[in-house]
Order: C-alpha cells, then structure tokens, then sequence
C-alpha cells in the first residue's frame, strides 16, 4: 500500500487528493490544515492518519479535544506542519497556499521524502534552494499544477538536451480580452467566477490577474531546468491543452485533458501508473475548436512583473510573489482596486534593490520586508 502525508488537506487539491487516495487505496499517514476544525475533524475520522496538525495554534486545543477519542497524535503551527514533512510515508503532498509551504518542503526533502507539490511559492520564493536540495538528496517532485504535470508527462522518455522550448498554457482567466479600463471597477465577484476551473479564492484571483501563469513560468524554469528565454506562455481558452513541449527537430508534445484536476493529482500520486480516473474522457468533437492565442503583457502587470522578476533571478520573485499575497487579500477585503494588484507588483520591481537569497533565513526576511512594503503603500 502506497503511503502519503498531506499539508492543505481542506483546501481545493487538498480534498481532491484524499477522493484519489479513497479510490486507489492510499493510506494517509498525516492530515496538516490551517483552521477548518470541522473538516479536518471529519478528514481524520474517515482516513484514520496517525498524525494531524492545526496550523493556527489558537484552534490547537479544540482540535485536540474534538479527537481525543481516536488516539490520533495532535499537532500545530509551523513545527507541526514540518513534523507531518517529516513523516515517514512514500510521498509528502504539499497543497497549502502561500509561503508558508516552503520551509515544509525543505523538512522534507531533508528527510528524503519524495514530493507532490501543488505549493507554487515553494519554487517560485525558493526555487534554487528547493532544488539544489533535492538534488542533493536525491528527492523526486512530481508537479500537481496542470500545466507543470503536463509538461512532466510531455518529457517522459526524452531527455533534457532534447527541449528547445516549453509551452506553458493559460486558460487566459475570466477577463480575457479585456484593456485596463474595462477593469477599473472589477469585484471580487467578478473576479472569482472563472470559466474553467473551480479553485481556491486566492489562486482564481491570481488567474484573473494572470499572476498565476506567472507564478507557473518562474516554476518552470526550476522544475525543468529550462531559462526564461526558452519558455513560451499562449492562451488555450477552452482549458483543454494543459501545455507543451517543443523539441530540438521542431516537433511538439503536448498533453490534453479535460480541465479537471483529478488528472494531475493522481498522476503525482501513482507515477509512473496510470489508472482508471474519476472525470470525464475528453472528446474532441464535443469542443469542436481549440484556439490559441498571445496573452496581453500590457493589460496584465502581473504576469510582465513575474517573468522580469525570475529574469533578474535573486529574491525577486519571492518579493513580487509576497507583494501579491498582500495584495489579493486587501483586494478581496475590498480595501484596494483589482488593478492595483499589479500596479504593486511592478512598483515593488522598481522599488527594491536585489536581496541576498542565498539560505531560507534570506527568503524570509524578504518575505517581511515585502509584505511591510505593501502595508505601507496602499
């Protein structure tokens, strides 16, 4: 029987992942959530993990009290969430939001645990760090995102030499098309209803701003070992080409599904297997047309900030992924405009010097001093 422990467990992936470990038989070894009591009360009951953690040390006793009964060991706050890292399972899958991911991955990796990673700050706050340790150590990361497993499966028996360019997709998010003054007055409702994918708040605002396609580029470029000039980024509107692979003699690879994030998830879980999956077949004539087209770089400061930030490489992306952390969250409180988001992801290029980014000490304290940089700019 595999074996997986998980942090994000009550998050979109997070519950995904435990439908593809109920299905194939996996047993869940540790639960790790924010603050859903309620839910990781029910997750543990159902999946019976010899571990589980409340990230939110407030909730720590309540959590404790509810599963008294079950003999299932308590944990919390950021030394709980690097304990479950360290569990003793086939595979660590990390699905939480936000930088607080980092430092479980690198407790991971430090203790040879493989790894499915749905945390896109992990590499895009800490890529050098990340991956320079797991190849140290020898660890395996099996990507979660659709468009990094894609790429994944697109390279499986050809080598590294071979790739002359990635071909990264976006789904071009809810505003499409749209210029800047069409979206000066855009709600959060607006902002949260995408046409392809059901995901957490934060990362479908990151979709309707495109930071998410950048966040995607600057993990590309850590996961495949590939620079910035050799990634492409087009529009797939109907979500179905998850991206691509062109190679050395001009012939492409691409991958393709229904936009359902079972795929992926399960991919990571169960690689190299493929099995039976709970979605829908994909059937070309039911689309009928695929189309492709350019993103629009001036429209999305979000996305032009990302690829100038791993272009100047340093702490840059994790500054500008740490302006936007900020910034969604004022957004979603009502408290900034949407284009705002991006208005302060290129002011935080323009307005920090290059900051050491050399150990996870380093990538923290840019994280705080971007973040008070927000706080006191809006």
């Amino acid at each position: 029987m595999k074996t997986i422990s998980l942090i994000g467990s009550t998050g979109s992936i997070g519950v995904q992942t435990l439908q593809v470990c109920k299905k194939h038989n996996i047993k869940v070894k540790a639960l790790a959530v924010k603050r859903s009591v309620k839910l990781l009360e029910e997750q543990a009951r159902e999946f019976s993990p010899e571990v589980v953690c409340i990230y939110d040390e407030g909730l720590y006793k309540e959590v404790r009290d509810r599963l008294s009964d079950t003999g299932i060991n308590v944990l919390c706050g950021m030394e709980g969430l690097c304990e479950i890292a360290s569990v003793d399972a086939d595979l660590f899958v990390n699905s939480v939001v936000g930088m607080v991911g980092l430092l479980p991955t690198l407790t991971a990796i430090e203790h040879g645990r493989n790894i499915a990673l749905a945390n896109k700050e992990t590499l895009v706050a800490g890529g050098h760090l990340v991956m320079s340790a797991a190849e140290r150590k020898k660890v395996k990361i099996y990507p979660i995102d659709s468009e990094h497993s894609a790429i994944f499966q697109c390279l499986q028996g050809n080598t590294r030499e071979q790739v002359r360019k990635i071909i990264l997709t976006a789904s071009g998010g809810p505003f499409f098309g749209r210029k800047k003054p069409e979206l000066e007055n855009v709600t959060p409702e607006q902002a949260l209803d995408h046409p392809n994918w059901s995901m957490g708040k934060k990362i479908t605002i990151d979709s309707a701003t495109l930071m998410n396609k950048g966040l995607e580029f600057i993990e590309a470029r850590w996961l495949f070992g590939v620079s910035p000039e050799n990634i492409e980024i087009i529009v797939n509107r109907e979500s179905v080409l998850h991206s691509a692979v062109e190679f050395n003699d001009f012939s492409v690879i691409g991958q393709m599904g229904v936009p359902d994030m079972k795929i992926p998830i399960q991919y990571a879980l169960l690689y190299p297997e493929r099995f039976d999956c709970d979605v829908k077949p994909l059937s070309f004539t039911d689309y009928g047309t695929l189309t492709f087209a350019k993103p629009d770089y001036e429209t999305f400061d979000c996305l032009s900030g990302c690829i100038e930030a791993i272009r100047r490489g340093g702490a840059y992306p994790c500054i500008v992924n740490a302006v936007n952390e900020e910034a969604v969250g004022l957004f979603l409180d009502g408290k900034i405009p949407f284009l705002k988001i991006g208005e302060l992801v290129l002011d935080s290029l323009r307005d920090f010097p290059q900051l050491p980014s050399e150990s996870y000490e380093d990538i923290k304290k840019a994280d705080i001093s971007t973040r008070e940089y927000v706080r006191n700019n809006i």
